[in-house]
């Protein structure tokens, strides 16, 4: 029975959480299930009202009993966009342009075994995330403080710390705590000009070569991390983790430096998201060179702190509060482009709060509410204008489709 509840733990960390799946095909040795859920909103931000999608995604899981206590096993998810995004561009002549419907979320294949535990390789939710997911279940702003999604709020495939590319990770248990051990092993390059004038890739290449120390060739490569989980009581849960890479930085001059991505921190959970009754999550983290302002310049060093808080009744509506900080302070830009000031303020501070009616378990109603009190004070106020461009206030209903 132990075995049993370890190896089922193990396999649930591989995904978000929240997560249900339909088994489809089941023999003596093979079983294969299909999950995911549409969740389509309207939403109002920026003074615009619009139909959105909201990160609807489709998985398949494949599972495979092996010998000795072994099983293989493979999960593949795309997200895909129900409701549609066509354009009209004009290029002597009208178009209209649709976005991709489906798009990579995850893709991993894996061994395991309820004593040696697991070995996956691919595309895949990082160790971090064991850390700080609990705070991450609104469906709108979900929280983008805790160092997951990065660059500017993307999916933190660069660094691992998000769904991580080419990611190689271990995870086991013993009793009431388990943990993760990652690696990235990828190889990425690219070429970066101090300069105020935008530049390409290809012209900032032929600037490195000719010597000017403006130009820099950037290497980041492989990443490393881990995460640890103690379930101190049936509602208490401990986190800790970190993250770390290198960006190896050489100038066309010959110069050469290296700049560390870190990110560290821990977190507290009281309850569980999906039950009836209170539930409460917090974490916290310090970073540095980890993540990108809303202009893509890379941070110096930040910290940064979610917490959500969250009462689910018999009837099925669930309140909830959420509020999230990440804090640059001034003069936190290496890159002197985009005409930055050294006394350009990054804080990007919010609140949440939201009102679902889980009508069952798998269906879900909801109006999600966010106030600003980010501060990007700039003596460039056009650039100001920019960075706060993205964190406006807003206000969405949708309704969220689980299979």
């Amino acid at each position: 029975m132990k075995k049993t509840l370890i190896a089922t733990t193990l396999s649930a960390l591989f995904i978000a959480p929240t997560v249900s799946a339909i088994e489809i095909y089941k023999d003596d040795k093979n079983a294969v299930e299909i999950g995911g859920f549409v969740d389509a909103r309207i939403i109002n931000t920026q003074g615009e009202t619009e139909v959105v999608n909201g990160a609807s995604r489709i998985n398949f899981g494949f599972n495979r009993e092996l010998t000795d206590g072994w099983k293989a096993f493979t999960k593949l998810e795309w997200g895909v966009n129900p409701v549609g995004n066509s354009d009209i561009v004009y290029n002597n002549r009208f178009e209209s342009v649709q976005d991709e419907f489906f798009y990579n979320r995850l893709g991993y294949v894996g061994l395991e075994h309820d004593s040696y535990g697991s070995l996956t390789i691919g595309k895949q939710w990082g160790a971090w995330y064991d850390v700080v997911y609990n705070t991450n279940y609104g469906f709108v702003w979900d929280g983008n403080a805790a160092g997951v999604y990065t660059y500017n709020k993307d999916d933190g495939a660069v660094n691992g710390v998000g769904r991580g590319d080419k990611t190689v990770q271990y995870r086991n248990s013993f009793g009431d705590v388990s943990f993760a051990l990652q690696t990235q092993l990828k190889n990425s390059s690219f070429y970066t000009c101090d300069t105020t004038e935008e530049i390409s890739q290809s012209d900032c290449e032929q600037e490195f070569i000719g010597g000017a120390k403006e130009a820099q060739q950037v290497e980041f490569n492989y990443t490393y991390g881990g995460s640890v989980t103690y379930n101190a009581t049936d509602k208490l849960t401990f986190t800790a983790g970190v993250n770390r890479g290198e960006f190896d930085v050489t100038f066309g001059n010959g110069e050469q430096t290296t700049a560390i991505d870190l990110i560290y921190g821990a977190g507290i959970t009281w309850g569980n998201w999906d039950n009836n009754g209170l539930y409460a999550a917090a974490n916290v983290n310090k970073q540095e060179n980890h993540d990108t302002d809303n202009l893509g310049r890379l941070i110096k060093d930040a910290y940064g702190v979610e917490t959500l808080f969250s009462y689910k009744f018999d009837n099925g509506l669930r309140p909830f509060v959420s509020y999230n900080i990440l804090d640059a302070g001034d003069d936190y830009v290496i890159q002197p482009n985009f005409n930055s000031d050294p006394n350009d303020v990054f804080k990007r501070q919010f609140v949440v709060v939201g009102l679902h009616y889980v009508w069952d378990t798998n269906t879900v109603l909801y109006v999600e509410g966010r106030k600003d009190f980010s501060d990007f004070t700039s003596a460039d106020k056009a650039q100001e204008a920019r960075m706060s461009m993205s964190e406006e206030d807003g206000i969405a209903i949708g309704v969220r489709y689980t299979l």
